[in-house]
């Protein structure tokens, strides 16, 4: 069977046929549509048993039409797959890329499709006939989201590039998908290619300039509805990336669009029964899993509609190449960041906003609002265990294991929990925190909102300037957060408000603070902001969209969330991570090599 899925043949399917088998989404209300898996369609049992509610696919141009504009594939993208994922609720996501031999002057691939800036419908704009044309065909299939080539930001000279035009050349790739697809089905929702950020932090800031300076781009919703992200390995730097997505929209005077995620993970490379050997971002078992629940309680803490993990499984790899998936390559057994997911989505979905994060120097709580109570996701920041006295919002709770999902019931004494926190493993870097857990609270909390807040822009922190680079140093006063004096006793000290949106000075992945001794202290709920005294907690909110951007669903929108950085120690600088021009270099390159289409 998998054998016939990786045929490339030109098989023609009447485009006025359409499989019995779609069931609508609407009767998969139990399915929560953040939560989505990178190509669920291999492994459909097992996304299944995950949850799921989403997945991308790939469609390769070359694949499709491989001989020309005539050939019409469909063995390429099976409608079995689009119907599977339609009877267990996943939506799918397609994503448009790979140019053939026959419709471009330049590389096969990553080559400008010839005729793209002739009208979209002359027959000569042949990337306007493809997009119109598969949109048309998998439209009535169920598929109703594309994404318009993939990685745009790394350049052409740069080793893992997938476009080889300038950014005039991907908008007008852009809006020529966006105008024929949305002619051929007016609810599609277009999204940008999935952008890397640390291969240029400025690209998407310039590159919606240059949109907006597009004299037709307002009539046409700016010709995106939702901006996708590529996030791995250090799921701290997720605010600053994510806030960064929607800051650019507001200075480049957008209305606000959502922001996914679409691809995050921290690939393991000490897999016993996979090993691999890698130069950069070591990685075991129990590391991935770890990343997995931090990176998706940081994520929609940030805004961020929709998050998938890159992949739900490998195909077509040989042994001590990087296997990214949940599931192994070579005999679907199940590595500890496949539970660790499971329980995220059994423990998280349905969870409403806003979403609140108290952060030390060195912890992290993220507190989720669901109908059936509140579920705390709480992880120590640094190589030292942590001890917290966690106030208790129920009589009393669990503590669940992410990976296990052993449930240990827990009271409080004298109005909190003491939660104990192993520290994350750090080789020169924690590039994550320690061993998470969710402190479940059933019948606790209420009054949250399935839909999100709208922010003023005056509520919304000056995104970063154009022309920053990505070797700029960030500064101690762009990145400073409080550290434990081993001799002091903790206090209730507001602690200075952490913006998730990037400074000038903010544009590179920040460490872990360093080592700190094992400190028992108090965490602080969030407060109401008194106007007569100094508040014990301080609120950022994050910008979302606005209804003038209600071309995607409610529960797709970038979130509203609050933030209470409350801090029990006293405040002192976080030492400046300095990385120069030619190490971070060497780090994408890297970085660029592990990473497998």
């Amino acid at each position: 069977m998998l054998l016939l899925f990786l045929l490339v043949g030109v098989w023609v399917w009447p485009e006025t046929a359409v499989p019995p088998t779609y069931a609508s989404n609407a009767q998969q209300s139990a399915i929560d549509s953040r939560f989505g898996a990178v190509e669920s369609f291999w492994a459909p049992g097992e996304a299944a048993e995950l949850g799921v509610g989403w997945e991308r696919i790939l469609f390769y141009w070359n694949e499709i039409q491989p001989g020309g504009p005539d050939d019409w594939n469909t063995l390429h993208v099976h409608e079995e797959w689009l119907a599977e994922a339609s009877a267990h609720g996943r939506t799918v996501v397609g994503l448009l890329k790979n140019t053939p031999n026959w419709a471009t002057d330049g590389s096969f691939a990553a080559g400008v499709p010839r005729g793209l800036y002739l009208p979209v419908d002359d027959p000569g704009n042949l990337w306007a006939n493809y997009a119109r044309r598969v949109a048309s065909y998998y439209s009535v299939r169920g598929v109703h989201n594309w994404i318009i080539w993939n990685e745009p930001d790394i350049a052409p000279d740069v080793y893992g590039h997938e476009f080889s035009g300038s950014m005039e050349d991907y908008y007008q790739l852009l809006k020529v998908a966006y105008t024929v697809i949305k002619q051929v089905d007016p609810n599609a929702t277009i999204h940008l290619g999935g952008m890397t950020y640390w291969h240029d932090p400025t690209w998407l800031g310039r590159f919606l300039q240059m949109v907006a300076a597009d004299p037709d781009a307002a009539a046409n919703n700016y010709y995106f509805d939702v901006i996708s992200l590529h996030i791995y390995f250090r799921p701290e730097t997720i605010p600053t990336i994510v806030g960064n997505a929607f800051a650019v929209q507001q200075q480049a005077g957008i209305p606000l669009k959502a922001v996914w995620i679409n691809e995050t993970n921290a690939r393991p490379s000490s897999d016993p029964e996979w090993p691999v050997e890698v130069q950069a971002f070591q990685i075991d078992l129990e590391q991935q899993a770890w990343y997995i629940v931090q990176a998706y309680a940081l994520g929609f803490y940030s805004g961020a509609g929709r998050i998938a993990v890159y992949k739900l499984i490998d195909i077509n790899i040989s042994p001590g190449e990087e296997s990214w998936g949940l599931i192994r390559p070579y005999d679907f057994s199940k590595r500890p960041a496949f539970y660790a997911y499971q329980n995220t989505i059994k423990y998280l979905a349905g969870f409403t906003y806003p979403i609140q994060r108290e952060q030390g120097g060195n912890y992290t709580i993220v507190r989720f609002d669901r109908p059936q109570g509140v579920t705390r996701v709480l992880w120590a920041r640094t190589a030292s265990s942590v001890t917290l006295n966690v106030p208790a919002l129920a009589e009393s709770g669990v503590m669940v294991d992410p990976i296990t999902g052993v449930e240990t019931p827990v009271t409080p004494t004298g109005g909190s929990y003491s939660i104990s926190l192993s520290g994350a493993r750090c080789a020169g870097e924690c590039y994550m925190g320690g061993a998470p857990v969710f402190l479940v609270e059933e019948g606790a909390g209420g009054g949250g909102s399935t839909t999100p807040p709208v922010v003023s822009s005056s509520d919304t922190p000056t995104p970063a300037p154009e022309g920053e680079t990505e070797a700029e140093e960030p500064t101690a006063a762009a990145t400073a957060v409080p550290t434990i004096d081993a001799t002091a006793t903790p206090t209730n000290t507001p602690a200075p408000t952490e913006t998730p949106f990037p400074t000038a000075t903010n544009m590179l992945p920040q460490p872990l603070p360093s080592n700190t001794p094992t400190v028992t202290y108090t965490a602080v709920p969030p407060t109401e902001i008194s106007t007569d005294s100094p508040p014990a907690t301080e609120v950022a909110a994050v910008p979302t969209p606005t209804e003038a951007a209600e071309g995607v669903a409610a529960d797709d929108g970038a979130i509203g969330v609050e933030e209470t950085a409350v801090s029990n120690e006293s405040n002192s600088g976080l030492g400046i991570w300095l990385l120069g021009g030619v190490g971070l270099g060497a780090l994408l390159l890297a970085f660029a090599r592990l990473r497998r289409r």
